[in-house]
């Protein structure tokens, strides 16, 4: 999954009032958050991506990043059983298609470089992150 640059897609767009979705990619490589840290780690490295977004029930439970699993992984509390849902914590980060550039930025920072864009429902829509 490749994650969007945040740049205009178009010069036409005024970048205070560009919304999530004119700027998110598609959704990319989604998992079960039943899936073990070390298959995850597999999965990512087949498909050559740093991120997947975690669902359960159809549903977007939040996104993990390559760094985060690594670090579970290297932990001296990991076992083989640990699950993706099992090291998300406050289920996210998630944003709304509808939230503004600006807004989605000042966010995101500090924090995790990558949001899952989810509709009302909660069902997963694209992938935000911010320019590395």
């Amino acid at each position: 999954m490749s994650l969007v640059q945040m740049q205009p897609r178009s010069a036409s767009a005024a970048p205070a009032h560009r919304t999530v979705a004119d700027t998110m990619d598609s959704a990319g490589l989604q998992v079960c958050d039943d899936m073990t840290v070390e298959v995850a780690l597999s999965v990512m490295a087949s498909a050559r991506t740093e991120d997947l977004l975690v669902r359960n029930d159809g549903l977007c439970t939040g996104l993990v990043t390559q760094a985060q699993l690594t670090a579970v992984r290297d932990s001296s509390a990991y076992t083989d059983r640990v699950q993706l849902r099992d090291m998300l914590d406050n289920r996210g980060p998630f944003t709304s298609p509808v939230t503004t550039i600006a807004e989605a930025q000042h966010a995101m920072r500090g924090r995790r470089p990558g949001a899952a864009v989810v509709d009302e429902q909660g069902s997963v829509l694209g992938v935000l992150a911010l320019a590395r």
